[in-house]
């Protein structure tokens, strides 16, 4: 059964970055200390990229950053040194300054002309790390999602062909409205891990988190709806801003 949501509500942007970059690294060390590592897919956008710099700055000699594994949630259909790249933001603000062996980061070939074939080649580069039972997903430590004013979070876009993908770990997704494929881990994937956290920021997200959360509408047009791990913890961390047009009194 899923457990419930972990709501927690910050003032403002600083105190986001800095609650997900604390939530982030005492995971990393408890995941470290009970497992022998720390398995992370790492998100892109503004926000993540905020508290990746807090990281960097802040526990760069903290953290076992040798034990530490870093995948991706999605990635545009861009080569890794494109501006749009989620790899090169997270390279940019966080891997490039903190002591981690190359060989712990498995980034999303996205520069392969064939999206389709990217997908296929990161799904493989998740069995071998992973190995899973037949039938199974892998299970990360942590799986970091932010969600976009159209309810959508990793490339889990409304009423896509993705959301309807109940055996693959990884797809190429097309996104009609940007003309293009994005490559992103599928649902079973996301509601495998132990603990999936949104991060979430800003007045323009006040409708769609309040729609997710409260609302009534399909999963298919607000695919942020359907996260829910199976057996795993689910934390939402906003900033007053999003969460303004919440309803329901929270704890």
């Amino acid at each position: 059964m899923p457990k419930p949501l972990d709501l927690r509500i910050v003032p403002d942007p600083p105190a986001l970055f800095q609650a997900a970059a604390d939530e982030f690294a005492s995971r990393a060390i408890a995941g470290v200390e009970t497992g022998g590592r720390f398995t992370v897919a790492l998100s892109g956008g503004s926000t993540p990229k905020s508290f990746f710099s807090l990281l960097a700055q802040n526990d760069r000699d903290r953290l076992p950053w040798n034990k530490m594994f870093f995948f991706w949630g999605d990635e545009r259909h861009v080569p890794p040194d494109h501006p749009e790249s989620n790899y090169r933001m997270a390279f940019e603000s966080l891997l490039s300054k903190v002591p981690v062996p190359a060989g712990n980061v498995f980034r999303i070939p996205a520069e392969k002309p064939d999206a389709n074939q990217a997908a296929a080649t990161y799904e493989q580069t998740l069995r071998d790390f992973f190995q899973p039972p037949a039938k199974t997903f892998p299970r990360f430590d942590l799986i970091l999602l932010g969600m976009g004013p159209d309810g959508h979070t990793a490339s889990l876009f409304p009423q896509t062909k993705a959301l309807q993908e109940n055996s693959r770990l990884v797809v190429a997704n097309w996104v009609e409205k940007f003309k293009t494929d994005r490559i992103t881990l599928t649902l079973p994937v996301i509601n495998h891990a132990a603990a999936v956290m949104f991060v979430v920021s800003a007045q323009d997200k006040a409708a769609p988190l309040k729609e997710v959360l409260e609302g009534t509408q399909p999963p298919d047009l607000y695919p942020s709806k359907l996260i829910h791990p199976e057996n795993g913890a689910l934390i939402w961390l906003v900033d007053q801003a999003a969460a303004s047009a919440l309803s329901k009194p929270r704890s």
